[in-house]
C-alpha cells in the first residue's frame, strides 16, 4: 500500500532507503542525536519508500551481513546519502540565495554614491547575471563570484565597498615607504606628518593585506594598520 512520499531520504545501496529528517542525521552523525526515533520519519529500511516496499531480509543480509534493522539503519546514516524532497530544497536554494544576496549589499556599494543597495536590488542583478548557487557550499564562500557575475552580467554598477583605514608609521618609515603607502589608496582622506606619520585612506579591500604585509616586513613591528569602517555605510564626507 503506498504511503505518503517523506520529505527527505537517505541512501547507501540501491535496495537500502530510509525517511528521516534532514537536520536530525546531521545532529546524528556529530553524536549530538542518540535517538533513532527522533532521526526517522519511519522506522524501517526500503527498497521504494513511497510505494512502501520494505527491504527483504535476505537483501540486508547481501548487503550489509545482517538482517538486524536497527544496525542497517545505523549504517546507512552513517554513510548514506541525504536525498532533499523538492520542496524542502526549493525552500533550502531560495534561503541559500538570499543569504548571498545580503552578504553581497553588506559589503557593496553603487560607485557612483557610495552609498549600499537593498537586498531585494542585489537579488534582481543576481537573476538578471543567471547566477546559479551551489547547496554544497556557504553563502560566504560564493560572494566573491557573485560579485563577479553581477558586474559582468547585468546592468548593476557595483564594487566592493571600499574600507576607511589608519596607516601609522615611525616618522623614518613614512619617509621611505609614505609613497608607497598612499599609492594602494583610492582616496586620501588625511595626511599628518610628526614623531608618528598618519594616513587616513580609502581602499579597495584587497589591499589591507598588501599593507599588513608592508608594515609587517619593512616596520619590524613599530607600524600599526588599523580598521575604521567601510565606506558603505558611512555618510559621504
Amino acid at each position: 500500500m503506498p504511503i505518503n512520499q517523506p520529505s527527505n531520504q537517505i541512501k547507501l545501496t540501491n535496495i537500502s532507503v530510509i525517511a528521516c529528517y534532514k537536520n536530525k542525521v546531521q545532529e546524528w552523525r556529530n553524536g549530538v542525536e542518540t535517538s533513532l526515533d527522533d532521526v526517522l520519519q519511519i522506522s524501517n529500511v526500503f527498497v521504494n519508500v513511497s510505494k512502501g516496499e520494505v527491504a527483504k531480509s535476505n537483501d540486508l543480509q547481501k548487503a550489509f551481513g545482517t538482517t538486524s534493522v536497527d544496525d542497517v539503519v545505523k549504517e546507512i546514516l552513517k554513510k548514506g546519502e541525504v536525498q532533499v524532497g523538492e520542496k524542502e530544497r526549493d525552500h533550502d536554494l531560495s534561503s541559500l540565495r538570499k543569504e548571498i544576496a545580503t552578504l553581497v549589499a553588506e559589503k557593496c556599494v553603487d560607485p557612483a554614491t557610495q552609498r549600499p543597495y537593498p537586498v531585494g536590488m542585489i537579488e534582481k542583478a543576481m537573476a538578471e547575471a543567471g547566477v546559479s548557487v551551489k547547496t554544497g557550499k556557504n553563502a560566504k564562500s560564493q560572494v566573491s563570484e557573485t560579485l563577479r557575475l553581477i558586474q559582468s552580467g547585468s546592468k548593476l554598477p557595483i564594487q566592493r565597498a571600499r574600507m576607511r583605514i589608519r596607516v601609522v608609521v615611525p616618522a623614518v618609515d613614512g619617509e621611505r615607504l609614505g609613497e608607497q603607502i598612499k599609492s594602494s589608496a583610492e582616496q586620501l582622506e588625511r595626511e599628518e606628518k610628526a614623531e608618528m606619520w598618519e594616513y587616513t585612506m580609502l581602499i579597495d579591500p584587497a589591499q589591507f593585506k598588501t599593507l599588513t604585509d608592508l608594515l609587517q616586513k619593512e616596520c619590524k613591528g613599530k607600524g600599526r594598520l588599523e580598521t575604521l569602517t567601510f565606506a558603505a555605510t558611512a555618510d559621504n564626507q
